[in-house]
């Protein structure tokens, strides 16, 4: 008996009657059906708005990123609940770890990524602040804040839970409730994934919901402050882009497009290199992976024309060696497209690219399933294509076949591997196999710009690198022109585009005020008591000391140079500093951080608990010897990351700004420290 699957719509599960059948990609058998209940996409985006964004914002970037992790690893506890249903699908053991252990990995990623890049609170500063007027009174920055909109994902069939998950990750943390909408074909699994999610009770209500079947009206319910992503077909995302009420309401869409991603192989690479044998295993992988059915896949292998049968070769052989069939199966290594569709759809586009290529490894070859009741399942050959003069090729350059299938094309020289890198109009990825680092970088630059990324591979990467089409959460995802013109991932700038930025101007205490983050020349409050004496709850920004003088002697560079090792001549041979722009000996710019330090710090055992980082660090003049010093030191930005010690006392990180002056009132050295601050115990 097959289930119906359900939407989950203003904190409800929606459906009960059956609609379109969902079939086995193994067998054929049906695995659940659709629903057949028409949804009010009205009351959805009204429960993302009224509920899911009010609930959100209650909690800041910091216990965003808190639940993240917890739900990662949730997900992660409870795994083989997806595995189960995910064969289905198609997907082999090492398929469904792409998708699922990687959805859950990408939240990890970002949880991590949250904690250690955002602020507490819903403001990002985006800064540094800059001064607009003479006098230091008028002053301007940026800062990012929630736009106060819901985010709709719309999601290809080929990765049912990462898919859903890489965008949900970064529009959770930047505060905006989310409504999914997975491709129908494999929807049942990310209706799973959704059931989970719930059961952990790690969400507020209305920060995701869930779209079985159609959209409806669903575009035409949003408005300015909304966000739309779609991950799919070229086609598709280009009807999407010029819907009416997207267009009318300027509301950002961001494509991710299926695209005829490129791998060449450099014409120092010979068949003796181990780097020959990288780019095989590398075109083989992405074949086979996934059954081929991946927005990254390599579809164009362009190989110099004296190696392209020497690379097919090889090719055919690791092909052959594929065990294809039902992926339950421990021996099986590829599974199954992801539905008859789909295998329809393959076909008839092999059918196009065969008319200007030779075939070099398909069905032909001893194609063989294997498995019970595979014979109506979704399988389709690996299929290898050889077009000899792809320059006058075109049908490989505009058409993708979604599956198994990949096109060698042989090549005359390094700028014609280029051009062809470019017939296909804009990539996700592509991959440039080489050994020589001159050849590198030469042709990285030429390829940028029509490819979102580009994987250099060489012996030395090989040992580390993820491959080919693996998107990883802390680089960009996206390609110009045919992959669609967006970016998704790449750290923390995804979360930064469902973010509004707006420039703030204003006096230096209005911009500090604003921003949570004091900027020179706004108020200060100079400390009853030492600022290292506060606890965390208790320093304010702004909070400030200016220090006691110390004047530099020649004993000060000397001993400090004993101590360093640092003997350069500006600070201890008089003739040649005299000679020089500075017309004098000079103390160690590391000598004047220490020096300030000492100025500063308060030695008792106190709150401020380690000093771990140093930024913006600038020696702005010098300091020569009989120069007099001091240190005004000012809570500068608290990040309260809600982290304990091992006895439970709490803890956050205060950044101080730092202004090191000599006896005339100028800066000679100016730098933000990181310090651990302990909360009351």
């Amino acid at each position: 008996m097959t289930n119906v699957l359900q939407s989950y719509i203003a904190g409800r599960w929606v459906g009960n009657q059956a609609a379109q059948t969902l079939n086995s990609a193994i067998n054929g058998q049906p695995v659940a059906h659709t629903h057949a209940e028409q949804l009010d996409f009205g009351e959805a985006v009204s429960h993302a708005r009224k509920v899911g964004l009010p609930a959100l914002l209650a909690l800041d970037f910091q216990q965003r990123a808190e639940r993240l992790k917890a739900l990662g690893k949730y997900l992660a506890q409870h795994k083989e609940k997806l595995y189960a249903i995910s064969a289905h699908t198609g997907a082999t053991r090492a398929d469904g770890w792409i998708d699922i252990e990687g959805g859950a990995g990408t939240l990890l990623a970002y949880a991590s990524m949250g904690s250690n890049e955002l602020p507490s609170g819903n403001l990002v500063h985006e800064g540094p602040a800059m001064p607009l007027g003479r006098k230091g009174g008028f002053a301007g920055t940026h800062i990012l804040v929630p736009r106060q909109g819901v985010a709709v994902h719309i999601n290809a069939f080929n990765f049912p839970i990462w898919g859903l998950l890489e965008k949900f990750a970064p529009s959770f943390l930047a505060g905006m409730p989310c409504i999914g909408k997975p491709a129908t074909a494999t929807s049942y699994l990310t209706e799973a994934l959704v059931r989970l999610i719930n059961e952990s009770g790690l969400l507020p209500e209305g920060a995701l919901q869930l779209v079985i079947g159609g959209t409806g009206d669903l575009l035409d319910r949003l408005d300015g402050s909304d966000f739309v992503t779609f991950t799919g077909s070229a086609d598709t995302a280009a009807k999407l882009r010029v819907h009416p009420n997207v267009v009318r309401n300027s509301i950002p869409f961001n494509a991710e497009a299926d695209s005829l991603n490129c791998a060449i192989l450099a014409p120092d690479v010979t068949p003796d290199d181990e780097e020959f044998d990288l780019f095989v295993k590398e075109v083989a992988r992405e074949m086979t992976t996934k059954a081929g059915q991946k927005c990254t896949a390599i579809r164009r292998a362009i190989v110099p024309r004296q190696h392209v049968d020497a690379v097919a070769d090889r090719l055919r052989a690791r092909l052959a060696k594929t065990v294809i069939g039902d992926p339950t199966r421990e021996d099986v290594r590829m599974g199954a497209l992801a539905s008859r569709a789909q295998f329809d759809d393959v076909s008839e586009r092999v059918a196009m690219l065969m008319q200007g290529a030779e075939l070099v490894y398909g069905a032909r070859d001893g194609f063989a399933p294997v498995g019970d009741g595979v014979a109506n399942g979704a399988f389709f050959s690996p299929t290898l294509l050889l077009s000899r003069k792809p320059m006058e090729h075109d049908a490989v350059h505009d058409v993708e076949a979604f599956g198994p299938v990949s096109t060698l094309m042989a090549y005359d020289g390094i700028d014609e591997a280029v051009a062809l890198a470019a017939r296909g109009r804009g990539s996700l990825v592509g991959t440039l196999v080489t050994r020589d680092p001159k050849t590198a970088a030469r042709v990285i630059p030429a390829v940028a710009a029509l490819h979102g990324r580009f994987l250099v591979l060489d012996r030395e990467a090989a040992a580390e690198s993820t491959g080919h089409g693996s998107p990883l959460p802390q680089l960009k995802h996206g390609g110009p022109g045919r992959a669609g013109g967006g970016e998704e991932l790449g750290g923390i700038r995804a979360v930064k585009h469902y973010l509004q930025r707006t420039a703030v101007q204003g006096s230096p205490t209005m911009i500090a005020a604003i921003t949570g983050e004091y900027m020179r020349g706004a108020a200060r409050q100079e400390s009853e008591s030492h600022p290292f004496r506060k606890h965390f709850e208790d320093l304010q920004i702004g909070d400030s000391l200016l220090t006691h003088r110390r004047t530099v002697g020649e004993a000060d560079i000397v001993a400090f140079g004993g101590i360093s090792g640092d003997y350069f001549y500006m600070h201890f041979d008089e003739v040649a500093a005299k000679e020089s722009p500075f017309g004098k000996r000079i103390a160690h710019g590391y000598f004047v951080l220490s020096a300030a330090a000492g100025l500063f710090v308060s030695p008792a055992p106190g709150p401020v608990l380690a000093n771990y980082g140093l930024d913006t660090l600038r020696f702005v003049k010098p300091v020569g010897i009989g120069d007099t010093i001091r240190a005004r030191l000012t809570a500068k930005r608290k990040i309260d990351r809600n982290k304990k010690d091992a006895n439970g006392v709490g803890q956050g990180v205060v950044a101080w700004d730092v202004e090191v002056t000599n006896q005339l009132d100028e800066v000679v050295a100016s730098y933000d420290i990181l310090t651990l601050v302990s909360k009351r115990a």
